[in-house]
């Protein structure tokens, strides 16, 4: 088989059920009597029925049950009913799941047919055995064509997602036209604009369907780097004049923007000197990256057990990107108000900067809207900005505890134990080391934890164990499913099960259960993360300090806060570094805001669950 069909074969496996079932289904009770339900069967040209009791399915009937059973000299038509003859226990596949599935679970029962069902656990079609066949002969007999099944499916999603996030930068671009500032209105427009074009140009060559993982990778990446891409452009309006040349003004521009969208944070740009229109697009660009995108990113690439909890704990069922998406938008929009008030209200006088704030700080970015203003805050004020770090910290489902029934009871899970408990200790030990106050020795184990960046001043005057606190933190990062960056707590809790892999605790080869197998992969995929990230470090402290006269603490701290998106920095990196450096470092960013695991299913497509 060419390549060609090859792909347009296992892009159909990977295809929903929804695409190919049978829409006509005939769905009788289980007391209906077998006579009528072989009249219904023949004029409606079924040679099947679904069998429901009390509107669920429990069996299936196909006319061969009706020859075979009802010939018996005991089964009479007239007298049995479907439940009398059916095939139980009914075998169902959900609507979402992919071709692969069904057939897999049709061999596993022997079986040649599946009920598809709803969200709602109703009937909505049926999948037979020769449906699938015919799909994949058709995908066989493909003709070489110009964009392959795979390739248009990441074309229609890519264009969607540019087009959500092309509308959502209309918020920035409104207020800076409020706020009469053109230059920066202009070049966020012009980014907009391009978004949306873009988007309905790929959606025009492609189509919306479902990817598996490598595809899935593919997409995030390309997706964060052309938001990173044109958001470039409102940066190249307000540099200042004088910057340097073409090449050097773009590099600074892109780091500018990666630091946005990943929530890295670092600024190279004087925020004093910025507009505060300008302030506010880039504490919106953390928050696009920070929630809406990132949340896209990690129900697409977390480990299946762990996405079975969450799911499990948000509905019961599946997981829907809708009630998702909408109850991020509530809860974070909710925070962001909280915190604006009260920075108001103790405080920082200005509601734009104090919303500017709340969203870079909720989005755990670092940026802030003047570098001055943390220096003229009173502790209270410090206090309300750890509170939202932490929760930037915290994981989705203890956030989802604020809208349920038991309000303000959220479900503390081991990972969130676990981090406050390292998080406690860490700013005994770093306040004691580095010297500095409670408040401030508390402010930056907390900045770093969370991989925020929030910081008075500069860190270069920390010693050196005050300086590995920090980066240790940055590493470890916040807690799974939250908008922090770092290698996330839950990560190192499954290598807990490395040693017993090791130990042959679990079977190998085909002998190995599909659980086994799953654990087998996102140990393993724990393992070159935990890995991957100091090692990816080291190597840029090591460029660090060819071409600056930085220390090696010093540079490792800033390295680390590159690929980890904490953005804590030592006054390493500025606008004087060499333009492939810095693109180098916005790349960085990305695959850290990636948390690797993307470029891994990439180019290691076999870990993907």
């Amino acid at each position: 088989m060419s390549t060609e069909p090859q792909r347009a074969v296992k892009y159909v496996m990977g295809r929903p059920v929804s695409v190919y079932m049978k829409n006509d289904v005939l769905v009788l009770p289980r007391g209906m009597l077998t006579r009528r339900a072989a009249s219904m069967m023949q004029s409606s040209e079924h040679d099947d029925v679904v069998v429901t009791e009390g509107g669920v399915p429990v069996g299936i009937v196909t006319d061969e049950d009706i020859l075979g059973k009802v010939g018996d000299y005991k089964v009479t038509a007239e007298e049995t009913t479907l439940g009398d003859i059916m095939s139980e226990p009914l075998h169902t596949i959900d609507e979402h799941a992919s071709l692969r599935e069904a057939i897999n679970k049709m061999n596993k029962h022997g079986i040649r047919k599946l009920p598809v069902l709803s969200k709602k656990n109703t009937v909505i079609g049926i999948i037979t055995h020769g449906a699938v066949a015919v799909a994949v002969r058709n995908a066989a007999a493909t003709k070489p064509r110009l964009l392959s099944p795979p390739v248009k499916a990441i074309l229609g999603n890519l264009g969607f997602v540019l087009q959500f996030a092309g509308a959502l930068l209309l918020v920035p671009a409104i207020v800076a036209t409020v706020l009469n500032d053109t230059v920066t209105a202009t070049g966020i427009y012009l980014t907009t604009v391009l978004l949306l074009v873009t988007g309905f140009f790929l959606n025009s060559y492609g189509e919306k369907a479902s990817l598996n993982m490598q595809q899935a990778s593919i997409l995030v990446f390309v997706s964060l780097f052309i938001l990173t891409l044109f958001g470039t452009i409102p940066y190249l309006y307000v540099a200042p004049p004088g910057e340097g040349s073409a090449a050097e003004v773009f590099a600074n521009s892109f780091f500018s923007s990666a630091a946005g969208f990943t929530t890295g944070g670092i600024s190279i740009y004087d925020p004093d000197e910025l507009p505060q229109s300008f302030t506010f697009f880039r504490s919106f660009t953390q928050l696009v990256g920070g929630m809406s995108f990132i949340y896209l990113v990690i129900t697409a690439f977390y480990p299946e057990s762990k996405l079975r909890s969450m799911r499990g704990f948000i509905s019961g069922r599946t997981l829907h990107m809708r009630e998702l998406f909408g109850t991020i938008t509530f809860i974070f929009g909710l925070y962001i108000v909280i915190v604006a008030t009260l920075l108001y209200l103790f405080g920082e006088q200005d509601i734009l900067d104090n919303i500017s704030l709340a969203m870079s700080t909720l989005a755990t970015g670092g940026f802030v809207p003047s570098s001055t203003i943390l220096e003229d805050m009173v502790w209270q004020e410090h206090l309300i900005l750890m509170a939202a770090m932490i929760l930037g910290a915290l994981p989705f489902t203890f956030h989802y505890g604020f809208v349920r029934k038991k309000f303000l009871s959220p479900r503390l899970g081991k990972e969130v134990l676990a981090y406050f408990a390292l998080l406690g200790g860490a700013a005994l030990l770093f306040t004691w080391v580095s010297g500095l106050g409670p408040v401030f020795g508390t402010f930056y184990t907390v900045s770093a934890s969370t991989t925020a960046g929030l910081q008075i001043s500069s860190l270069e005057s920390l010693s050196g164990p005050a300086h590995a606190i920090l980066i240790l933190l940055m590493f470890v990062g916040g807690c799974g499913f939250s908008t922090a960056g770092g290698i996330k707590i839950y990560r190192f809790m499954q290598v807990r099960g490395a040693w017993r892999l090791l130990r042959g605790g679990l079977r190998g080869g085909e002998d190995a259960t599909k659980d086994e197998k799953d654990e087998r992969k996102e140990t393993a995929t724990a393992v070159l993360i935990i890995m991957l990230f100091p090692l990816i470090a080291g190597v840029t402290t090591i460029h660090l300090m060819g071409i600056t006269d930085a220390t090696l603490d010093n540079a490792f701290l800033e390295a680390a806060g590159l690929i980890t998106t904490g953005g804590l920095s030592a006054d390493v990196i500025t606008a004087e570094l060499d333009p492939a450096t810095m693109i180098t470092f916005g790349f960085l960013m990305i695959f850290g805001r990636l948390e690797i695991i993307a470029i891994l299913y990439i180019f290691v497509p076999r870990l993907a669950p």
